[in-house]
């Protein structure tokens, strides 16, 4: 199951990090679609808005159904056929679907059949191991593996000087195939678009956490099949829903287990928190250093941003510092632990997960 992600990157900066190459090979970025709407946060719960990809064929007739559109939809799926006023008086919690039930279910399986496939975007997924014979149940935040890629084999990537804007050399944003709705309220007003996080077995090296994770579709090759419902039917993109074993995952601290706390500080590892300089996965220790230095500030809904001079080439040149200070030391301690980092080679080929 997926009860809590992390979505916490700016419109722009989330934009950047989603580029992809439509059907004529052109590099291109996602087009945003009420981004006012979408709220980043380190703690996402269900009923949060949070921003999806989709073809823009969904929302444009006869445009091309390879081009992206980004959008903040709610997180669990307002069925069309809801005849209340209120969506949260929903009795069924459709923040999840089962991928061997999804053909099974009424609410999920019209919109499949009508190609409504999203990709939800996330920095990455929380979930709780629970304790044999006690009541304790770990979190762990649970991510892509980070590799920071060579600007030299980006270089053959773009197409012109021009393209080096759109190059995306930071965080991997995790992407769940989804499912979306549009609700139309029975007394009138503006459509609701929600979505459901496809979930499935789970992999071998996660299996000990929950037996369900999300339908993670790795790679540019199976987001775009999933988007693409104009070229590939339900029954060809089904065969993308499997369990993947390309993920990383750390302990994080009980303070994610309310969804009111919102700081980088529920990422931390554990043990870095606790004051235990482990080594760690170059995943794990790209993951911190991307939070300490490359955090940017929260956008707050509906506030204009400030107009900025000249955007740089490079995302990093300007992301910004998180605004908000973890506890306990915690920045000092991240500060020290990436030092040694530096000087220590890893150990693990994952981050360290005892």
């Amino acid at each position: 199951m997926c009860g809590r992600m992390s979505c916490h990157l700016p419109t722009e900066v989330l934009a950047r990090a989603c580029a992809y190459r439509d059907r004529q090979g052109h590099q291109r970025l996602p087009e945003w679609r009420d981004p006012d709407r979408y709220c980043p946060s380190y703690n996402k719960s269900p009923r949060s808005s949070s921003p999806v990809l989709l073809s823009r064929l969904h929302l444009e007739k006869d445009a091309d159904s390879s081009e992206r559109i980004i959008a903040p939809m709610r997180w669990g799926l307002v069925p069309y056929w809801f005849r209340e006023a209120d969506p949260s008086k929903l009795q069924i919690n459709t923040s999840n679907c089962r991928s061997d039930t999804i053909m099974e279910k009424r609410s999920f399986k019209v919109p499949l059949v009508k190609g409504r496939r999203c990709v939800v975007l996330a920095d990455g997924f929380y979930e709780w191991q629970r304790r044999q014979a006690t009541n304790h149940r770990q979190p762990y935040f649970i991510y892509f593996p980070q590799v920071k890629p060579e600007k030299s084999e980006q270089v053959g990537a773009v197409a012109s000087p021009e393209d080096w804007e759109k190059v995306w050399d930071n965080w991997r944003p995790l992407t769940m195939a989804g499912i979306f709705d549009c609700w139309e309220p029975p007394e009138g007003g503006d459509c609701l678009y929600s979505y459901s996080i496809i979930t499935v077995d789970s992999c071998k090296v996660m299996n000990d956490i929950h037996n369900r994770m999300p339908a993670i579709l790795d790679g540019e090759e199976a987001v775009s099949k999933w988007l693409d419902f104009g070229e590939v039917p339900a029954q060809e993109a089904l065969k993308l829903i499997r369990p993947t074993e390309n993920i990383a995952f750390h302990r994080v601290s009980s303070v994610v287990n309310s969804s009111r706390n919102n700081a980088p500080e529920c990422l931390f590892p554990l043990h870095l928190l606790a004051g235990k300089e482990l080594r760690v996965s170059a995943s794990s220790q790209k993951m911190l250093q991307w939070l300490a230095t490359k955090s940017p500030k929260k956008e707050e809904p509906r506030t204009p941003e400030k107009a900025e001079p000249d955007v740089p080439q490079w995302s990093s040149q300007f992301l910004q510092k998180s605004p908000v200070t973890p506890k306990r030391g915690s920045a000092g301690l991240l500060e020290r632990w990436l030092k040694r980092g530096q000087e220590e080679e890893p150990v693990a080929k994952r981050p360290h997960t005892q």
